[in-house]
């Protein structure tokens, strides 16, 4: 058995008194009323039934729109009509139980009177929202023990071969057709570029390869005269009276490939 916490005893005893308050504020309510219809009109004759019975046309408003009210916020809606019922029969319940005081009364009186409806509502309210949060918390356990029980079901393939059997069989007179070849797919791939690097590492050992020793002195003077910075070939040409070819390799090499 389950070992209840303090928090389902907290649940139970708001429970017990909600309902223990809602009977008790309806109670109230209710014979007031009925004080109020014997006098006028529905006790007569000694008949006592109908005096009995008129309250349940006010009370009765406010249960049934409380009711409807929960059932709309189960299904996650708005009941305008549950919502217009409950407001109503409150509205109606407060006014016949202050009015039945009468016009001489104490203020006193008139308060004494409208608390055990408005008690009802709000009790009877309580309630049905606890009510409300027990069926929704028994919802969302339900669905997510259903949502863990399926997940741990594995799917079972049906690997058997289907039947191709037909119910009228073929005539005999018409030749069975070859089956038709399937056709290949040509895949058309793009031929892969060289990867840059490549190009680099390659036109890095033609260069170094070609640079002949008498351009040392060019390259230290270049570095020099330009403070680091890698001139263009014509500053090249111009600066040492060279060729486009030997500026090439100059300039190669003052970029900084290694060689």
């Amino acid at each position: 058995m389950k070992r209840l916490t303090a928090r389902h005893w907290l649940a139970v005893g708001a429970a017990a008194f909600t309902v223990a308050l809602t009977a008790v504020a309806f109670w109230l309510s209710y014979e007031h009323l009925h004080d109020v219809a014997a006098a006028n009109g529905l006790g007569a004759h000694g008949s006592t039934a109908r005096a009995w019975a008129w309250p349940a046309t006010v009370d009765m408003f406010i249960i049934v729109g409380e009711l409807l009210i929960l059932r709309a916020s189960l299904r996650g809606t708005v009941d305008p009509w549950a919502i217009a019922l409950t407001a109503l029969g409150s509205l109606g319940s407060i006014a016949l139980n202050v009015a039945g005081v009468g016009t001489d009364a104490d203020p006193l009186e008139y308060i004494v009177a409208g608390v055990p409806p408005i008690a009802a509502l709000l009790a009877f309210g309580a309630l049905m929202r606890q009510v409300h949060e027990v069926i929704a918390g028994r919802s969302e356990y339900v669905a997510e023990t259903e949502y863990e029980n399926s997940a741990e079901i594995d799917p079972v393939l049906d690997t058997s071969p289907a039947d191709t059997s037909t119910a009228y069989p073929e005539p005999n007179d018409e030749p069975a057709l070859a089956p038709v070849p399937e056709r290949p797919v040509l895949v058309l791939t793009k031929k892969a570029k060289p990867v840059l690097a490549e190009k680099t590492v390659s036109r890095t050992r033609r260069v170094s390869a070609s640079v002949l020793d008498e351009d040392d002195t060019l390259i230290k003077r270049a570095r020099a005269d330009f403070a680091g910075r890698v001139p263009t070939y014509r500053e090249l040409k111009d600066a040492y009276s060279i060729g486009q070819p030997r500026a090439k390799r100059i300039r190669a090499v003052l970029e900084g490939v290694p060689a």
